[in-house]
């Protein structure tokens, strides 16, 4: 079928910012497009309003292919997935989501990348938002911004993964399908969600933090980041084959001491603060979309011996789940990030799926 392109949605395209320096990718797809739209009178789930709420983006493809909506990691942004070892195992010619037959959207999530965020000024009076915010804002940059009534494919990344999930539940009618990467439709809990409450806390409590109204970044945001990115991220047995002894161990420790801090910790605090109260599973009857999702044997976040999973899926009719073995290639919660580990499962995936529906526009 022919999908009908909006004459709104053209003339969004056709003002968008200068080229960004595309990526050294595998094979090239076409120069990503990086622009903004700002929604007006966003709502809060706490109720509190914006009257102008920044959303940045960035496209793919021409605007007549198949809409595929693409969410990244906490901390991440639109320009963390543009990378050799993600766009460029998926969005080039021949590739699964090859860009010649797709539209792909990427959006910078609210409070991330070059979105608004509580570093723009507003610091701490900064609405406390959740991933129902970050996903309402995502819908809206697609419905009101790109004029688009219906996405082929919902994929995403960590938090992505977990975006992906709250699409599949809040938008059931939405996407055709949906592909949650290194993430479980279930409530925050045990080592995932302690980890991430030690890691905000370790901001918070620091008294240089403030209560978010520091002069200068705190000294523990830097080392919590290192800290809670090597607890959970890197796979055992990738750490034992690449620093197998104490003077290896200490020189990435060092290596990751050495590199630049994040930018901002009110942004930092506000990203992973952000999981608090995600929990799709009440709503997994609603799923109406194909689903596969995708987890790593090795993810220190998502420990698939829990059967946690196993179990989610049970209740979604038709759901595939691809657990990619461990080794020492695959780098726990971080091995998602690198396609070549399930874009063949992704391309028999959407070849399975049924043609795409005419959407009334």
């Amino acid at each position: 079928m022919t999908w009908p392109i909006l004459a709104r949605r053209a003339a969004l395209l056709s003002g968008l910012a200068a080229l960004a320096a595309p990526a050294a990718l595998a094979a090239d797809p076409p120069a990503p497009r990086r622009a903004s739209w700002t929604a007006r009178d966003f709502r809060f789930h706490t109720g509190e309003t914006m009257p102008e709420l920044r959303l940045h983006y960035t496209t793919i493809g021409d605007p007549s292919g198949l809409p595929v909506l693409v969410l990244h990691g906490t901390a991440g942004s639109a320009r963390s997935l543009i990378t050799p070892g993600f766009a460029g195992v998926l969005f080039g010619p021949g590739q699964p989501l090859d860009a010649s037959r797709y539209f792909i959207i990427l959006p910078d999530a609210l409070g991330a990348g070059d979105s608004a965020k509580p570093s723009d000024g507003m610091r701490a009076a900064f609405p406390r938002y959740n991933y129902a915010d970050m996903v309402q804002a995502q819908y809206r940059l697609v419905t009101e911004g790109l004029g688009i009534r219906h996405l082929r494919v919902v994929l995403g990344n960590s938090m992505g993964g977990m975006h992906a999930w709250v699409w599949a539940v809040t938008h059931p009618d939405f996407m055709d399908a949906v592909v949650p990467l290194a993430s479980q439709p279930t409530e925050m809990s045990s080592r995932n969600w302690m980890l991430r409450r030690l890691l905000v806390e370790s901001i918070r409590q620091d008294p240089a933090y403030r209560d978010g109204n520091y002069t200068e970044q705190p000294a523990s945001l830097h080392l919590a980041n290192v800290f809670y990115s090597t607890a959970t991220n890197g796979g055992t047995l990738n750490y034992q084959a690449t620093v197998p002894t104490r003077a290896a161990a200490d020189q990435l420790v060092e290596r990751r001491l050495a590199a630049p801090a994040p930018l901002d910790a009110n942004d930092f605090v506000y990203q992973w603060d952000a999981s608090r109260d995600y929990n799709p599973a009440p709503q997994l009857e609603r799923i109406r979309a194909r689903v596969l999702a995708v987890n790593a044997a090795d993810d220190e976040r998502n420990p698939p011996e829990t059967g946690v999973m196993q179990a989610a899926m049970a209740r979604i009719p038709g759901a595939r789940f691809h657990l990619i073995p461990a080794s020492e290639e695959t780098a726990g919660h971080g091995t998602t990030g690198n396609a070549r580990f399930w874009s063949e499962e992704l391309r028999a995936f959407l070849e399975g799926l049924p043609p795409p529906r005419a959407v009334a526009q």
